[in-house]
């Protein structure tokens, strides 16, 4: 017996069992006509019929050769009996019977043996034939999805994959042997394969095996929550299976959050020389908790090549790295954080993928000359990236389905709380030009997520032809569709501002321009930093280093650094910090150099600067809502003596107006005369040059400012005040 119509035929052919039974009958033949008794001999055949998990259905069928009065009998895990029977089928006045058994039978198809048994009168004779029929799944979704419909309620995986080239495709893993020919997958609609494997449990190790002309093509899961190896085998999981507790998340509003960029496998040190994982990250939650972020945005922790990548390269867009901790070590990171008040977003590839260890590359093996096959654009307008010829083919249907339910598996499955894309601008854009499918993509997967989650938090990289309103502008007046961009606005007027060399070079417009950039008229719809993994890394180095390189612990690195730092932490925008920043951590950032915690012990005065910057920006102590406010005004420019003083305000008055001075020079100053929206007592909640920041800090006497009602730089109102060199001051009232 062999699945697929190709049963042997068995004709009256030893039988495993047969059970022998004398039947009587009686006829009357008038009266005084002696009685005379008839015996008819009956046989049970009885056959074993093993059933796998992946069988979809059992066919047998009863051919007639002599005798009228044979009857088919099914039952599984027993031979049946004309009273103990699953299913029969019994037709007065012939041989031929025919039973077909499959998921929607009473009972069910099952794993295990199948008897069938054929009740005959002795001198029947018949064929028997059975088969065993891979049939398309009866499960929705694409990849490996649980069911638990199964008989008795029991737990099986649907396998479906997308290969509109195959000639045919199987199934292999370790419940099968790694057979290559054992479990077809059957044709299914939208060009995809499909099989339902009942009774396999989550862990099952697996790949497809699809056949292109000549080619044999051994797979891994496009959608494969995880694998062993990025060239290893794909795993079954069970996306529902991870205990999330009791205890609920509320996003933070996003004027209020404060994002910290982190690696995972640096953030924290492993023993064995391997990365460090989710585990390692969860151990430094309440270092975070301490820092006051509320949110943090993980560099891409997809399945990479080897075991060391910032992540950029991922071969595998569904799956979670193993050597981090794979999919439950995510889940268990995410639940800690959301435990803790903190957000999670995560940073994936829609420009790119790859581009080696890709089983996506060519996967069902066809392709246009050397590119890259049905995932891929075949051209080379849009095909060619900066990273390789591995641009998604956006204007296909299954990618796009494919890129969108990416999206919502992170945000829905895995509860993060918002993505950052990377690079939007080679999504929208290729060799040739504008490319629409992606701008179209971009628009479908942010109205998905808004329709769905609109709490989340949706964030692009688009650096190219910056600024650009179009990415965060609605959707329906034509944008992307996000919720905020990383500002190249941003980043690069404000580094240049305080890693030039001479203070004369200082410009203090660019700072101006820096800090009121807006997008579409909203101060949160754009990220500010001055480090992240791009910025301290690819040639540059950590704002420190760059001041002054060999010697990021100097009095010059410490104090302009955390001059930028005091601006994205108080200019309009969603500040973000990345992982070290808030303890001077030196060099470049590199995926194979952990982050140098004993820093945190040499400079404990410049991490209490960062802490007590972002309680402000928080407004933890209730005296400075502005910052978290839409509005800002810079109302003093200085080019000459390089100093800077803006307004942010949110309602306005007392707890909530905030004014923030920059000092850009190696000067101090006394008796220094700037506007403030208000009369009366301006008091200091912030002073960078405090010794208690850094013993090396020359700690300028500073004092609280009493306004006076004389207008100044188009403030209503005017004070003098103290600030030391490359310092800034905080005041509210």
């Amino acid at each position: 017996m062999r699945p697929r119509d190709s049963a042997p035929r068995r004709t009256l052919a030893a039988p495993l069992i047969a059970l022998a039974i004398l039947a009587s009958t009686a006829t009357g033949q008038g009266a005084g006509t002696p009685f005379r008794a008839r015996f008819t001999r009956y046989d049970f055949d009885v056959y074993q019929v093993p059933v796998q998990g992946w069988h979809g259905r059992l066919r047998v069928e009863l051919h007639e050769v002599q005798g009228t009065h044979a009857d088919l009998y099914l039952r599984h895990g027993a031979p049946p009996t004309l009273d103990l029977w699953d299913h029969r089928s019994v037709t007065p006045g012939t041989s031929n019977e025919s039973l077909a058994v499959d998921a929607t039978s009473a009972p069910a198809i099952a794993n295990g043996t199948w008897f069938v048994g054929v009740w005959r009168p002795t001198g029947t004779a018949y064929d028997i034939d059975w088969f065993l029929d891979s049939l398309p799944s009866g499960h929705a979704g694409i990849g490996a999805n649980p069911f638990d419909d199964g008989p008795a309620g029991s737990q099986g995986f649907a396998f479906r994959t997308w290969a509109p080239n195959a000639d045919s495709v199987f199934l292999v893993g370790d419940f099968n042997g790694w057979s290559a020919s054992t479990t077809p997958m059957s044709a299914d609609a939208g060009d995809h394969f499909s099989v339902d494997v009942r009774e396999l449990a989550p862990g099952a190790r697996y790949q497809y095996v699809i056949h292109n002309g000549t080619q044999e093509l051994w797979r891994n899961d496009p959608r494969a929550r995880e694998l062993t190896s990025s060239v290893g085998d794909s795993i079954a999981v069970d996306p529902q299976a991870f205990d999330w507790g009791h205890g609920g998340f509320d996003m933070p509003p996003w004027n209020e959050l404060i994002v910290y960029e982190l690696h995972i496998g640096t953030f924290n040190e492993h023993a064995g020389g391997l990365p460090a994982g989710f585990n390692e990250a969860i151990d430094r939650i309440p270092y975070l908790v301490d820092l006051g972020v509320n949110a943090v945005e993980l560099m891409p922790v997809c399945e990479f090549p080897a075991d060391f990548s910032w992540g950029y390269n991922y071969s595998h867009p569904f799956a979670v790295e193993q050597v981090y901790g794979g999919l439950e070590g995510l889940k268990l990171l995410v639940r800690a954080c959301h435990e803790s008040g903190i957000a999670v977003f995560g940073d994936v590839l829609y420009n790119h993928w790859g581009p080696s260890d890709m089983d996506l590359w060519r996967y069902d093996g066809w392709s246009t000359g050397t590119w890259g096959g049905i995932y891929f654009y075949n051209d080379s307008c849009n095909g060619p990236t900066p990273w390789g010829d591995t641009r998604p083919d956006f204007g296909r249907a299954e990618v796009r389905q494919y890129i969108r339910d990416n999206v919502l598996m992170w945000l829905g499955e895995c509860r993060l709380d918002g993505l950052r894309w990377d690079s939007t601008s080679n999504i929208h854009m290729g060799n040739c030009g504008d490319i629409p499918a992606g701008w179209s993509l971009m628009q479908w997967c942010n109205d998905e997520v808004d329709a769905t989650q609109p709490w989340k938090f949706s964030m692009a990289e688009d650096m190219f032809n910056a600024p650009n309103d179009w990415i965060t502008k609605d959707t329906g007046a034509g944008g992307a569709g996000f919720d905020a961009q990383w500002d190249a606005m941003f980043v690069h007027p404000v580094r240049a501002a305080v890693e030039t060399v001479w203070d004369t070079d200082r410009d203090m417009w660019a700072v101006r321009d820096a800090i009121v950039q807006s997008y579409n008229g909203d101060a949160f719809q754009r990220i500010i930093y001055t480090e992240s993994h791009d910025e301290v890394a690819n040639g540059r180095q950590r704002v420190p280093e760059d001041i002054w390189p060999g010697n990021a612990d100097s009095w010059y690195s410490k104090k302009r650094s955390t001059l930028a730092s005091t601006l994205a932490l108080t200019s309009p925008g969603v500040p973000l910090l990345f992982m070290g920043q808030e303890f001077l951590e030196d060099g470049w950032f590199d995926d194979d150099d952990p982050l140098d915690w004993d820093r945190l012990a040499l400079f404990p005065g410049i991490h209490a600067l960062y802490r007590d910057l972002i309680h402000l920006r928080r407004d933890a102590w209730g005296t400075t809502a502005g910052l978290q406010g839409q509005h800002t005004t810079v109302h003093h420019v200085n080019n000459w003596d390089k100093l800077i003083a803006f307004h942010r305000w949110d309602q306005g008055g007392s707890g909530d107006d905030v004014v923030v001075v920059c000092n850009f020079k190696d000067q101090a100053w006394t008796d220094y005369t700037i506007g403030f929206p208000r009369e009366g007592l301006w008091r200091v909640r912030f002073d960078s040059d405090w010794t208690g920041y850094d013993p090396g800090y020359g700690g300028w006497p500073t004092h609280d400012v009493q306004a006076s009602a004389s207008p100044h730089d188009s403030m209503p109102a005017s004070g003098s005040l103290s600030i030391g060199p490359y310092t800034s001051l905080i005041f509210s009232q």
